[in-house]
């Protein structure tokens, strides 16, 4: 879609972003408290306006609360969802500070489309998990090169720990009796949410493409924290660690 399409169907971009954001919570109610301590360590580690590499953007979530907390910054989203490219296309509509990039990050020359060759901060949420094992080592490498030195990787993700299967099983069934109590109120999940989409005059179309690309939902892997911050120090990094953790996710930042 291009900034002519958002700009002339009349289609409430930001309706579509709330949407977005509401149905995402049902999964993670404290996900503003993870996109607040990861723009905290960007501030902290890169500085009032950094150039940042919003990675696997979909609606561009990560970008436009970096923008609200840093108006200086610019940003680069990639992604391959043309419905979620969509929103953010919309969304960004003429704002200098964001470029957005079609991509798939499984292509090993994903990187050539951006428009920068290297970034203060990498950063990324709920969408890495997707990938399985070897494709994400190799996506790391890829990180690895594009943070400058002094630069920061971030991952907000689910990254399990199979060694507790108690504590795995207590936190499941408790987080899944929550989310069935806010659906009974009216919560929209995942798959409603793109029923909603896919019946959208203007999404409809990359909402069919989206669902030829994918399917239902990508199946990866989700390693635990250690696994990723070894790989991250095998690819380059100097400093791993989690900077904020949940009983199922993991905010881990990596420092070049």
């Amino acid at each position: 879609m291009t900034d002519a399409d958002t700009t002339t169907t009349g289609t409430d971009w930001g309706a579509w972003q709330q949407s977005w954001d509401r149905q995402q919570e049902w999964y993670m109610p404290d996900r503003e408290e993870r996109f607040r301590i990861m723009l905290d360590m960007v501030e902290a580690l890169a500085g009032p306006a950094p150039r940042v590499l919003d990675l696997a953007c979909g609606t561009g979530s990560i970008t436009a609360r970096l923008l609200a907390r840093l108006p200086e910054a610019t940003s680069t989203g990639v992604d391959l969802d043309p419905a979620l490219l969509a929103i953010a296309e919309g969304t960004f509509a003429g704002d200098g500070r964001v470029t957005l990039v079609t991509a798939d990050l499984k292509d090993p020359d994903w990187t050539s489309g951006l428009p920068y060759d290297s970034y203060d901060a990498v950063l990324t949420a709920t969408a890495l998990h997707w990938l399985h094992a070897e494709p994400l080592a190799a996506l790391y490498g890829q990180v690895a090169e594009l943070v400058r030195d002094g630069g920061v990787f971030m991952n907000a993700d689910h990254m399990i720990d199979d060694t507790t299967p108690r504590i795995n099983a207590a936190e499941r069934a408790q987080r899944h009796a929550r989310m069935e109590r806010a659906k009974r109120d009216g919560a929209l999940d995942w798959s409603e949410w793109w029923r909603l989409a896919a019946a959208d005059p203007v999404l409809a179309e990359p909402t069919a493409r989206r669902f030829a690309l994918y399917g239902e939902h990508a199946d990866g892997d989700m390693p635990p924290v250690a696994w990723h911050a070894r790989v991250l120090r095998e690819k380059g990094f100097g400093e791993v660690r989690p900077v904020w953790c949940s009983p199922s996710d993991t905010l881990l930042l990596a420092l070049k």
